[in-house]
């Protein structure tokens, strides 16, 4: 029987473990017989240790297998089962759009999501600020929407993963979240559990982004390729920009009418959803050419700009919001069913010039502040409150100009926001060298 001691000797120390003992561990954490202190030992070795491909895919299986793995070929669903990951960022709300236009395109879409912690939103609270829709579901009723309608968003089960949890948690109070083995087992556990055919990783580069660095978000998305392909998923990832919000809104309410406006229509009428375009396209077109069901990028970015074209895509999603407890009309009845914050107040300009860079965390934090986001995470969200109309970098501004809108609860609120989204906002004389919304594919 493995010793736990004698397993994390072995990591300090740099030596190679084997799948079986991974497994062993793995299994010692989700029965409790490996204790805290063992957990966050394990942890701080592998920090500084890191792992081989074959150790990172072997904790990465172990973990999905810690729990239920989801099967699906009793459903006869007759598409493949795929999914989409982001490492978060501020106005990213490409999993609203992308999974019903997957969806509405023959694949098949179970995504489990999570809840924002920091700067970044979590697409649960998105949701969450629909009023009657359930992120909290059973598997048995997360298949079975999966099956009707082609795609559901909810939270993760109790008993997917399980050993995520408590080795998170211990990351969590030790100062090892940043290890790259560590957070690739750590999101793919939970994905491959779903039972998937095919996964894309949307990587984040960029000042809003969870990757400290460029270099840090590349060697990421590496990461999970090898290990999601080592553990028998097709997987891809694309780099992308985070050095401004990716829509031109953030905040719960607020990014859920971004994500009706552009199924509405708004994708190919309103220039300021061209960033979120261009990665929800690219993304989509990824996991259908990924998944086999058109043979490349120009044959799947036509399906979807079709099912876009024709509302099928915001049918798909109608109906998923309906299936999960939500309201039958949200898309024609938006304002009757989404907060809006009693203040609003516009940020502008106080010279001439260049958007030359933003902040892009200071604004998601900004939203924290207004309580759009959590500090800790039994902190309640206030779903209405936010920001939009960002004005995207490279633009010509002049004095007076409007930067953004605060969406706030108080006067107090709205302004203490106005002097953070001031401070994070560069103007300058010169325009700034721009980068694509995506600039890297890796397979």
């Amino acid at each position: 029987m493995l010793l736990p001691q004698e397993f994390i000797r072995r990591k300090r120390d740099g030596q190679v473990l084997s799948a079986q003992d991974i497994g062993d561990f793995v299994r010692g954490i989700t029965d409790e017989s490996v204790t805290e202190g063992q957990i966050a030992a394990f942890t701080m070795a592998t920090f500084f240790q890191g792992m081989t491909g074959e150790e990172a895919v072997a904790l990465t299986t172990a973990m999905r297998d810690s729990g239920r793995v989801l099967q699906w070929k009793s459903l006869d669903l007759p598409g493949p089962v795929v999914d989409k990951h982001s490492t978060g960022g501020v106005g990213d709300v490409v999993s609203l759009m992308l999974g019903p236009m997957v969806a509405a395109c023959g694949g098949f879409v179970p995504m489990i999501s999570g809840r924002g912690l920091g700067h970044t939103g979590g697409t649960l609270d998105k949701f969450d600020a629909i009023p009657g829709y359930q992120t909290g579901i059973s598997v048995e009723k997360f298949q079975q929407v999966v099956k009707q309608v082609g795609v559901a968003i909810i939270g993760q089960t109790a008993d997917l993963a399980p050993a995520d949890r408590r080795l998170y948690a211990t990351r969590d109070v030790t100062a090892t979240v940043e290890s790259i083995p560590l957070i690739t087992a750590s999101i793919l556990s939970k994905k491959l559990a779903a039972g998937l055919d095919a996964l894309v990783m949307d990587v984040k580069a960029g000042s809003g982004a969870f990757m400290p660095t460029e270099a840090k978000s590349i060697e990421l998305a590496k990461s999970i390729v090898t290990v999601g392909s080592g553990a028998g998923v097709k997987t891809s990832a694309l780099l992308t920009d985070m050095n401004e919000p990716l829509a031109p809104c953030a905040g719960n309410a607020i990014e859920v009418r971004c994500a009706l406006e552009y199924l509405a229509g708004g994708y190919a009428t309103d220039p300021a959803l061209a960033r979120l375009h261009d990665v929800t396209m690219a993304l989509s077109a990824e996991l259908l050419v990924q998944s086999g069901l058109f043979r490349d990028d120009d044959s799947a970015r036509a399906a979807l700009t079709a099912v876009l074209a024709n509302g099928r895509a915001a049918e798909h999603f109608a109906r998923m919001v309906t299936a999960l407890g939500g309201p039958a009309d949200l898309l024609e009845n938006r304002d009757r069913h989404l907060e809006v914050a009693p203040v609003i107040r516009a940020v502008t300009a106080a010279q001439d010039g260049y958007v030359h860079a933003i902040d892009t965390r200071a604004l998601g934090m900004a939203v924290v502040g207004l309580g759009g986001g959590r500090r800790r995470a039994a902190d309640q969200i206030d779903f209405a409150v936010g920001l939009d109309r960002f004005v995207a970098l490279g633009t010509r501004v002049a004095s007076g100009d409007v930067l953004a809108r605060v969406h706030a609860r108080t006067a107090d609120a709205a302004d203490a926001a106005v002097r953070e989204i001031l401070q994070a906002i560069n103007i300058a004389v010169d325009p700034p060298v721009l980068r694509p919304a995506v600039y890297q594919v890796i397979r």
